[in-house]
């Protein structure tokens, strides 16, 4: 068994809900690439929709030969929806409301997706001689639901973790070992101006 170090990054600024990215946006996934340069990246992973893909290409541009690969698994979707019943009280009326929109075919795709993607994606490396090192650029709500998953938390917790366009999330997995948080929704990598875009003004830090 070799650890497997999962780097998770939301896409960049996008000009809308299917669109590609704006000028920050590429910026931002620029200077996400700069970062990561020199990380023994296996590969780049990314969700199928523009905004993720021009984000991981972005990024690969500043990478020296690393393979970008399309996932499904890392696509925008809902992971999981929660019952009421599994909710604290006080939180029920705030957050299912949230999710009346989503079908209950979205529901179920969502949820086996976010099964593959843990799947796929987290544990330790089975075979091969050294860690491994992979980058996902994905969405919001994907990167919310490893970390939930690393922190073995209840599953509807994913609701309320909020990251960032191209913050970077880094876990690792290591045998007889919890996953652990290395970094979360760090923005380190870019200026002052282009930090804490996608994120609600309440949960903008300095």
């Amino acid at each position: 068994m070799h650890d497997r170090y999962l780097y998770l990054a939301r896409h960049g600024e996008a000009t809308s809900e299917e669109g590609g990215l704006t000028d920050a946006g590429r910026r931002q996934a620029e200077l996400l690439g700069l970062r990561l340069r020199g990380v023994p990246l296996t590969a780049v992973h990314h969700g199928p929709l523009p905004r993720a893909a021009q984000t991981a290409q972005v990024i690969g541009e500043q990478l020296d030969g690393v393979p970008l690969r399309a996932c499904e698994a890392a696509g925008d979707y809902v992971p999981y929806a929660p019952e009421r019943s599994e909710l604290p009280p006080e939180l029920a009326d705030t957050m299912l409301p949230r999710l009346a929109s989503v079908s209950a075919e979205e529901r179920a795709q969502g949820a086996e997706l976010a099964r593959r993607a843990v799947a796929e994606s987290t544990g330790p490396v089975e075979h091969g001689d050294a860690p491994r090192h992979d980058l996902v650029v994905t969405h919001a709500f994907l990167v919310a639901w490893l970390v939930r998953d690393a922190l073995d938390a209840p599953a509807w917790r994913w609701m309320g973790l909020t990251h960032g366009n191209a913050a970077l999330t880094v876990i690792r997995y290591a045998e007889a070992r919890p996953a652990a948080i290395l970094v979360q929704n760090d923005v380190g990598h870019l200026p002052h101006e282009l930090r804490w875009t996608g994120l609600p003004a309440q949960l903008r830090t300095p």
